[in-house]
């Protein structure tokens, strides 16, 4: 089974995709950290992020692996061909570099194959942009999951400070997360967009442990015994 979540950036999809996975003994798979992955080896390989072409090549080119712990169903780390990037892939520069990556119709075409592949190996609970929409349409519950600009900065600002990596200035995150929103949605590929089947989620002034509830409660009438 196939449980579903997009959203904007900062909406939340990570920490509330991986408590779900943890409650119903489902694997979780971070799309984004896929995308961010590819974005990462272009800075390092010196590509320009203008190049879809190039950027495809290198997204054929390498594989995007998840290793977990023994027993845990929630990814780790994150590597590409090998090398570990769970942390260089959270810094402001990879914010700022990810969304035009993931633009790229080569990139994406590449990176949802990988996906499906993962995807189709179990039951998941799978978190991107356009997962219910390009990746998964087929996905048995599917989530859209949201809040306002402001609040979705405010918890950027304090994931950061807690990591100790990305942006911890305000005004800095939240306008990154009104560019992203607005390229995010506008693409040509994929935009970001609820599926029409999908149940539309504001988490704005809730809890996670509402939002996650809320979530749980959805997959147990699709037939997930908690």
């Amino acid at each position: 089974m196939i449980i579903a979540i997009d959203g904007p950036s900062g909406a939340g999809k990570s920490t509330v995709s991986k408590a779900v996975a943890r409650r119903l003994g489902f694997s979780c798979l971070d799309t984004g950290a896929m995308y961010r992955s590819i974005a990462w080896q272009a800075l390092q390989d010196g590509v320009s992020l203008e190049d879809g072409e190039a950027l495809g090549r290198i997204a054929d080119m390498h594989e995007i692996g998840f290793s977990h712990e023994p027993g845990d169903p929630l990814p780790r780390r994150v590597s590409i061909s090998g090398v570990d990037v769970t942390d260089a892939i959270r810094t402001a520069e990879i914010d700022r570099s990810v969304s035009a990556v993931a633009a790229a119709p080569a990139v994406r075409q590449a990176l949802v194959a990988q996906q499906q592949r993962i995807g189709r190996a179990g039951n998941y609970v799978v978190e991107g942009r356009d997962i219910g929409t390009a990746v998964f349409p087929e996905a048995e519950l599917k989530v859209f999951l949201t809040a306002s600009a402001a609040e979705r900065a405010h918890r950027r600002v304090a994931q950061n400070e807690r990591r100790g990596v990305g942006s911890t200035d305000y005004a800095e995150v939240l306008a990154d997360i009104e560019r992203r929103d607005a390229i995010d949605s506008s693409r040509d590929t994929s935009p970001l967009k609820p599926a029409p089947d999908a149940v539309q989620m504001d988490s704005t002034g809730r809890t996670i442990e509402q939002v996650i509830e809320r979530i749980c409660a959805l997959a147990q009438e699709k037939g997930v015994h908690v």
